[in-house]
């Protein structure tokens, strides 16, 4: 993907393992399946069913490019075509994997069943796609790089070829994130009645059985200090900041659609999220019904969207939506944890002074997808409180002491190209600062940086025998095995009565304002 961005990336403790058992989602992904063959199989294809285990029949896999990623210059009259586009290779994906599930005894009989009657359907049904992507885009003026048209393909592959024995390995994608990992139980809870999916050697764990393992938790008292010094404060930097308010949640406003990177598209997430501020957004939510939605925030003329995936505890426990889509149904599982504290607060450059930011700027920060996208554009830590100077996590869950609570931070992009309020990948319009320096790109000026802090109450989880007893995860794409790289979190900027301007002033002048 085309980028222009540039971000700080926080040392890693350790690499978490990717074996999965899921089913991928989003225009592209890694999609995998168990599958066992027995004359007692349980008939139930719901996440966390309770499944009679048996000799493996086959595992197999299926790694379908991410379309979006690659498309940085679509004509605004196109987006909404493209965006219900890619919303049909999100379809596609999920409907092949429906497909894999259900076809486990023709599987076993034929080894190549999978490519005749899966892989190659799916690589038509994906190349119609991207036409149509091509017609929107050209219908309109645009221009089209016929090399997309490559990304129709996917691959299967076998177990052996994805997931490393002892000696390590894997398949390397987009930057060297390893997809695969080491052969090794390490389970989590099933939603009934405890039985483990998957075999010794590819158990991926989770109270759905698409993670997270023992390997995506780790002591926070046993990390070395990671957190990297902050850029020196030059004579010209903004120091202020501005701290608003807007609760916690506690009104349970959720759903799984997407308005930025799926407009119009019911479930478009895939995941459930938290909303604070903006009470009104949905996937079907305008830039005129945002200014009409009413706000949870107590600066009344804040009416922008803060929403981030819910975290859950996978404790044996269900939810309202363990039946519905972006829930249950899609391998996001458990009780829903609400945050004690969230703490929403904007702040300046340490190079310059900032600009007010625009209305309805949106801006998505970390990826949803780092499984199978890699790890570029992660960007959401972890960490416990008592521990947040000294210890930040990027790609493991911390299990912290007693009492100390998980804390969960994001830092957006602070840097805006001065024209655009979103762009077709929804990044290329943002940027990060230079770590070292704070200075934007060429061609990006500073604004408020918004920064975000989430406070949970969670009992530590437990490693036991190389499995994770009471985990805790944020939802996600199934396939995305419930990693902490892949958290994320979004925001629309939308504000009444000068607060955008009342915003950068405070932040300019090295006032504390709230």
């Amino acid at each position: 993907m085309g980028r222009n961005t540039r971000k700080r990336r926080t040392p890693l403790a350790t690499k978490a393992i990717a074996a999965s058992a899921a089913l991928a989602l989003g225009g592209g992904g890694l999609i995998w399946a168990n599958f066992y063959a027995s004359a007692h199989e349980s008939n139930n294809q719901s996440w966390g069913g309770n499944q009679t285990k048996a000799a493996t029949a086959q595992v197999a896999t299926i790694s379908c490019p991410d379309v979006q990623q690659k498309l940085t210059n679509v004509p605004n009259a196109a987006r909404q075509g493209v965006a219900t586009e890619l919303a049909n290779l999100d379809k596609q994906i999920t409907e092949a994997y429906a497909r894999l599930a259900s076809t486990r005894q023709a599987q076993t009989g034929d080894p190549n069943f999978v490519q005749n009657a899966i892989v190659g359907p799916l690589k038509e049904k994906r190349a119609a796609t991207i036409d149509r992507i091509r017609i929107d885009i050209q219908r309109v003026g645009g221009s089209f790089d016929n090399a997309l048209a490559q990304l129709a393909a996917c691959t299967t592959q076998t177990a052996g070829q994805t997931t490393a024995g002892g000696n390590g390995g894997g398949q390397q994608q987009n930057g060297g994130q390893q997809q695969g990992g080491q052969q090794q139980n390490n389970g989590g809870q099933q939603q009934n009645g405890g039985q483990q999916q998957g075999n010794a050697g590819q158990n991926i764990g989770g109270q759905a059985g698409n993670g997270p393992v023992a390997a995506d938790f780790v002591d926070i008292t046993k990390v070395a200090p990671n957190v990297q010094a902050k850029p020196n404060k030059t004579g010209n930097a903004s120091t202020g900041s501005f701290t608003t308010r807007c609760g916690v949640n506690a009104n349970k406003n959720h759903n799984t659609d997407n308005v930025i990177v799926a407009p119009g598209v019911a479930n478009g997430a895939h995941h459930l999220h938290d909303y604070v501020g903006n009470q009104k957004v949905n996937a079907f939510s305008s830039n005129q019904t945002f200014l009409q939605g009413g706000t949870s925030c107590q600066n009344r003329n804040d009416l922008s969207a803060y929403y981030w995936p819910v975290v859950r505890l996978q404790d044996g426990s269900q939810d309202f939506d363990q039946n519905k889509d972006g829930g249950g149904k899609e391998g996001n599982v458990g009780k829903i944890l609400t945050p004690v504290q969230a703490q929403i607060k904007y702040v300046g450059s340490p190079a310059s002074k900032v600009v007010a930011m625009p209305q309805f700027l949106r801006i998505i920060t970390g990826d949803a997808k780092t499984t199978t996208n890699g790890l570029a554009n992660a960007n959401a830590h972890w960490s416990c409180t008592g521990f947040e100077n000294r210890v930040q996590l990027t790609q493991q869950y911390p299990i912290c002491p007693q009492g100390s609570k998980v804390v969960r931070t994001f830092a957006f992009q602070s840097c805006w190209d001065g024209k655009n309020v979103d762009s077709a990948n929804h990044r290329t319009h943002v940027a990060f600062a230079d770590p070292a320096s704070g200075v934007c790109p060429n061609g990006f000026q500073a604004i408020p940086q918004l920064t975000m802090r989430l406070v949970y109450n969670i009992n530590p989880p437990t490693i036991q025998n190389g499995q994770v007893k009471n985990a805790y995860a944020v939802d996600g794409f199934p396939e995305q095995l419930h990693k902490a790289a892949t958290d994320h979190d979004d925001f629309i900027s939308v504000t009444t009565g000068g607060l955008a301007n009342k915003i950068a002033n405070c932040v300019n002048s090295g006032r504390n304002c709230a």
